[in-house]
């Protein structure tokens, strides 16, 4: 054999060895037990147009393909494409963003149809993205109401599935608004808000789509489709006004992002229990996780920084393959067979010149396709086929995440976590419960710092608390509602607004792991307080943090009782993140106790969250 044939030869089991240059050429799935053969694999695919526009190209083992059929090689079955009313301009020029007209998708549609994958359609009912935060009508619809409203909703609907109809690209599954968590075609659509419809209006429109849908076809399934899939007083809030009206739905859609949405066991127990409950079919119709934190075109990424220690999984190949597993499992894995499948979102999104988020804007999501930057197949793709094999692997501990550290005042008893974050070798990071030993008092009575062991359990591995003890103590009880729960804080008016709950996602709270947050879907009015007593006489201070999204007629910070006049702070948020720490000096305690006191009268749907008091002797 001569030279130039041996070294193609070896060029070509590189070729076929490994798939992209991140070093990764296989991952390791576990199976899923009893996963059923029809199990919806779903790729959502509507940038696809836009990038084979632009000149994308996708590659498996090296061999140029049509990425649909690259899907469906590596066990996909279901495509879902996104539908926007008029994407383009007053002068025709495109939007960006997939430029998701119904001829477009139609197309992708007509393609998947011919390779025997199942379609889903997303319709937003809007010209641009919709999602939770914005729901804008399309333009042609602007000033419509009513009857008119829903009779433009019917006729639309009816003309785009008609047309995939009469174009053999029929879908099997569509999907009435996108992410509607606050209604869509706002404000007629709209759910809270002192602008909004209502859940009538919204039923009515929502219910307008879907008799245009079984117009066409009565063999369509109908979805209605909600984000946030770990938060369950979302779902329960939603279903149980939706479904006194006679809302007319199959199948609930999820969208579950693990580094927004909360953990995997609450995305498990919200969906369990809404299966028990609707008795409906659920899939997750959004979900995404990143292969790595390089970015291709210089347009900041959405998933980036630390975000994968919230969300789970380090960000590597084989830390997408385990993310999508679990995912797969959990729905799998819903009582009485209601979980049908899940759907990853926009996984064929490479970095292609023009085929942005929005026109002459770059791509945020290429570090969370399932193609690496110059549109080779990464390994993990194949988690859809490897979800079937028989062969269990256990995943082994390499590593212990989590740093403990606590801040606590002289006297104040430590809120020690209870479980501790390990990366395992599937790049997998699980909390895991862990047994501390006992404090010695001595080291609570005087300022300094101690380190406090504790194992965690099942791996018995050390971990250690680094436990700073300051000279002032806070005299507040439950000052950052570690204790998951109110008391002895007391709240007096529309206590329904007011609920301690773990933050999700973390940094809703200040510290640690639980906040105050206040929300309610009408108007509110309530007193937060809570009476310190047995105060020696002196000068105090009082402090807290709170952070929310604004619009309340009144949020008051006030002490009284404490032997002089009352003294007050106005306090106005002003967005996500946004933290404020108002703070009370000169405090001139003569009566032995101070109440301390946040006042509110929101709107509906105004919200915040509220941490960490501090009551301090002042220096």
């Amino acid at each position: 054999m001569g030279k130039k044939k041996v070294l193609l030869i070896l060029f070509l089991l590189g070729v076929f060895m490994t798939t992209s240059g991140y070093g990764e050429s296989k991952v390791l799935v576990n199976p899923i037990e009893n996963i059923s053969k029809d199990f919806i694999k779903g790729v959502d695919i509507s940038m696809v147009y836009e990038v084979e526009k632009n000149g994308g190209k996708y590659f498996d083992n090296g061999v140029q393909k049509d990425p649909l059929q690259i899907l469906k090689d590596h066990g996909v079955n279901w495509v879902r494409v996104r539908i926007w009313n008029d994407p383009y301009d007053e002068k025709g020029n495109p939007y960006g963003g997939g430029n998701c007209d119904y001829k477009n998708m139609t197309e992708l549609a007509k393609r998947a149809k011919s390779i025997g994958l199942k379609v889903l359609v997303d319709f937003h009912y809007s010209d641009f993205w919709a999602d939770p935060g914005k729901q804008e009508k399309p333009k042609a619809w602007k000033n419509l109401k009513g009857k008119a409203l829903e009779k433009a909703v019917s006729d639309f609907t009816y003309q785009v599935v008609k047309y995939m109809k009469d174009n053999k690209a029929l879908p099997d599954m569509v999907q009435i608004g996108n992410e509607v968590n606050n209604g869509f075609l706002w404000p007629d659509g709209k759910l809270v808000g002192d602008d909004a419809g209502g859940f009538e209006n919204f039923v009515k429109l929502f219910n307008a789509g879907v008799n245009a849908v079984r117009r066409v076809d009565k063999n369509i399934k109908i979805a209605v489709h909600l984000a946030e899939g770990g938060n369950s007083a979302l779902f329960r809030w939603f279903f149980g006004n939706v479904l006194s009206l006679k809302m007319d739905f199959d199948v609930i859609g999820v969208s579950y992002y693990p580094y927004w949405h909360g953990t995997i066991d609450e995305l498990r127990e919200n969906l369990n229990s809404i299966a028990l409950w609707l008795n409906k079919e659920i899939a997750i119709f959004e979900t995404a996780y990143a292969w790595t934190l390089d970015d291709a075109d210089g347009h900041p990424n959405i998933f980036g920084g630390d975000l994968w220690k919230i969300g789970g999984y380090k960000p590597t190949i084989q830390g997408q393959a385990t993310a999508i597993r679990d995912i797969m499992d959990v729905v799998a894995h819903i009582p009485n067979n209601k979980g049908i499948g899940i759907f990853y979102w926009e996984g064929c999104w490479i970095p292609v010149k023009g085929a942005g988020w929005k026109q002459g804007e770059g791509n945020p999501w290429e570090n969370q396709a399932l193609f690496d930057f110059k549109g080779n197949t990464l390994p993990s793709l194949d988690v859809f086929n490897l979800v079937y094999g028989k062969e269990k692997i256990t995943p082994n501990p390499i590593e212990v995440l989590s740093e403990v550290n606590i801040k606590v005042s002289t006297g104040e008893i430590p809120n020690l976590p209870e479980k501790a974050k390990v990366l395992f070798d599937d790049d997998s990071i699980r909390s895991i419960k862990i047994k501390w030993d006992n404090i010695d008092p001595k080291f609570l009575t005087t300022p300094g710092e101690f380190k406090l062991r504790g194992i965690i359990e099942g791996i018995q591995k050390e971990i250690y608390a680094n436990i700073y003890v300051s000279g002032q103590k806070n005299y507040i009880q439950n000052p950052s509602f570690e204790s998951g729960t109110l008391s002895p804080w007391k709240v007096e008016g529309d206590i329904s607004a007011v609920k301690v709950v773990k933050a999700t996602p973390p940094q809703n709270a200040k510290s640690g792991d639980y906040a105050l947050n206040y929300w309610l879907d009408k108007p509110f009015k309530f007193e937060l307080y809570q009476v310190i007593k047995n105060l020696s006489p002196g000068k105090y201070k009082v402090s807290f943090w709170i952070q929310g999204g604004g619009g309340e007629n009144l949020i008051r910070f006030k002490v009284s009782g404490y032997g002089g006049e009352d003294k007050f702070i106005d306090i106005i948020n002003t967005g996500w993140l946004n933290w404020k720490n108002p703070t009370i000096s000169d405090i001139e305690v003569t009566t032995g106790e101070i109440k301390i006191s946040i006042i509110v009268d929101g709107n509906t749907g105004n919200w915040a969250w509220i941490d960490d008091f501090e009551l301090k002797e002042q220096e």
